[in-house]
């Protein structure tokens, strides 16, 4: 084990925890909104489909940056196997144990309650295998990603390790731009050229998560851990840019257009990954200098939410759609619907998260960490 102390950075912790809790908010307000879901209100609400929106345009790019940026860090703190092993434990066994204890109760629900998934009997072999990954890895994608994305880090983690060290400066904002920018568009023709000759492939799960989703999101978490590598980066990450938020903005409205008026059969998911790619860039400053100015600072709230946002987030979902299914056709205000869906969903996750903390087994299959002794 290899040994480097380094300051704890408290509002790191804080964005991590906050941006997985808002998985709550964006799958209720999803009841609400346009999009067609598993479950929707009679009638669609304007607000909260942009809400939804803002929060599915840049939640997880964030996300990814923070996982780079830890992942670097404890890799600097292990052996590599030792890395990880530490770290596919910590992100494999929750995600293996969410899918008998969650996912698949949650895949009879929609079979039994929704209209989602209809004809199962009739289904080849194929289409219910291909179902089946869809709707048991569900919300659990981006520990797949981050598993992935640790096996990665084991070659990408040595190279960056031996690159210079005294790093004193970082590329600019636009050369972050051009950068992501040149990414989303190679992914965008990688899309494309798949979409033309095998568009079969865009509807496999496991192909969508383990290549495209994680294709997605590498430059991401790549700038996370060259964060931490280079500090001059990590300060202009943090450091607010005002042209980042005029950026976020108009990336923003750029991208409801693009859910609006484009379509699939057209070049819709390029576009939206152009655009994701760059408000997602652009709101890392947004909401690293938010998070330093802000939460930068030690709470014992703060900690227990830390703690409880991957619990959370992982039983929240069918309690999202047990409120739809029960809930949502008795309730005819949006407004106060969602404000309900929210009560009912965080109230019942942080019951079942103060439960599962007194259960040995159950800590140890939602967190990956043996209990201490």
């Amino acid at each position: 084990m290899r040994t480097k102390s380094h300051q704890r950075e408290y509002f790191f912790d804080s964005i991590r925890a906050w941006l997985m809790l808002l998985g709550v908010p964006f799958h209720v307000s999803l009841i609400y909104s346009s999009h067609q879901w598993s479950v929707n209100s009679a009638e669609p609400s304007l607000w909260l489909t942009v809400f939804n929106d803002f929060i599915h345009a840049f939640r997880m790019q964030v996300f990814f940056v923070i996982s780079g940026y830890f992942s670097f860090m404890l890799w600097l703190r292990y052996a590599p196997r030792e890395w990880w092993k530490v770290r596919v434990e910590r992100v494999g066994i929750p995600m293996l144990s969410a899918i008998p204890l969650i996912t698949l109760p949650q895949f009879f629900i929609l079979k039994e309650w929704t209209g989602k998934i209809t004809g199962w009997p009739q289904f080849s072999a194929y289409e219910k295998y291909n179902t089946l990954v869809w709707e048991l890895t569900s919300h659990l994608w981006f520990l797949l990603v981050l598993v992935i994305f640790t096996s990665l880090g084991l070659v990408l983690f040595r190279r960056l390790h031996a690159a210079e060290q005294n790093q004193t400066t970082a590329p600019g904002w636009l050369i972050l731009t051009l950068a992501v920018l040149f990414y989303s568009l190679c992914w965008g023709a990688f899309r494309r050229l798949i979409f033309i000759f095998q568009p079969a492939l865009l509807t496999d799960g496991l192909f969508n998560f383990a290549i495209m989703q994680t294709l997605f999101y590498l430059p991401f978490f790549w700038l996370g851990a060259l964060a931490w590598r280079n500090p001059a980066l990590k300060a202009r990450f943090v450091r607010f840019n005002p042209w980042t938020l005029i950026g976020s903005a108009l990336a923003f409205f750029a991208y409801m257009a693009n859910q609006r008026y484009s379509s699939g059969e057209g070049w819709m998911y390029e576009i939206d990954a152009v655009v994701s790619m760059l408000m997602g860039l652009w709101m890392v400053n947004v909401v690293f200098s938010f998070g330093h100015r802000f939460l930068n600072a030690h709470s014992a709230r703060i900690t227990w939410l830390v703690n409880a946002s991957l619990f959370i987030y992982l039983v929240h979902h069918p309690l999202t759609l047990l409120y739809g299914i029960f809930i949502t056709p008795h309730i005819h205000n949006n407004a106060l619907g969602f404000i309900a869906g929210l009560l009912f969903v965080f109230g019942i996750a942080f019951v079942l998260y103060e439960i599962h903390l007194r259960i040995p087994l159950l800590r140890f299959l939602f967190s990956g960490r043996k209990a201490r002794p």
